[in-house]
């Protein structure tokens, strides 16, 4: 298991350079943009706009601050976003506009290459111990920290790493904060 602190994220602009990113983990490790197998990042949204396109990839959102965000998809779809809305799930390479609700704010975004990577997304809070298992690949980050893991402590805006077969308990310190489970897998 690999803790990465939130201070050793690296932050850089969005592909379409109009808002900042800070990138928790891209894999195969030092991949650009273009030719990354799987990347999970947190995004400050502050300003209507268009989302970044990433041809052959799918996407994840989950909004970690702020009042929302409603997705205007280019095929006329819309879904509304908030902190309590479900991990949501759509091809990065459909054009959609992030049309902020009240405010800007801070989103995790997970996304895998279509046909070679598969991903899923579980947002977990709650008093008590939750066990977490996973296969190939197991990301926990924990936005506002106050997690316990087996073997460590995840603070404001720390995550765990864990390639290979995993099971683990992780404990809220308080019952309030949410923990975001990531599960990447390659597909056979």
């Amino acid at each position: 298991m690999r803790i990465i602190r939130a201070t050793d994220c690296r932050t850089m602009p969005w592909k379409n350079g109009q808002g900042i990113t800070t990138e928790i983990v891209v894999s195969p490790e030092g991949a650009s943009l273009s030719d990354f197998e799987w990347r999970v990042s947190m995004a400050q949204v502050g300003a209507d706009g268009p989302f970044s396109a990433f041809p052959g990839l799918d996407r994840t959102l989950c909004v970690l601050t702020g009042a929302g965000i409603r997705l205007a998809f280019g095929d006329g779809e819309t879904v509304a976003l908030d902190h309590t809305s479900p991990p949501f799930a759509f091809a990065a390479d459909r054009a959609v506009d992030g049309l902020l609700i009240d405010g800007p704010i801070i989103d995790l975004n997970v996304m895998s290459r279509r046909g070679a990577w598969t991903h899923s997304v579980e947002r977990i809070t709650g008093p008590g111990e939750h066990r977490i298992a996973g296969e190939a690949v197991l990301l926990l980050v924990a936005p506002e920290g106050g997690w316990s893991i087996d073997k460590g402590t995840l603070s404001l805006g720390d995550s765990a790493l864990i390639r290979g077969q995993a099971e683990m308990t992780c404990l809220s310190d308080d019952g309030g904060h949410a923990l975001y489970v990531i599960r990447l897998a390659p597909q056979r």
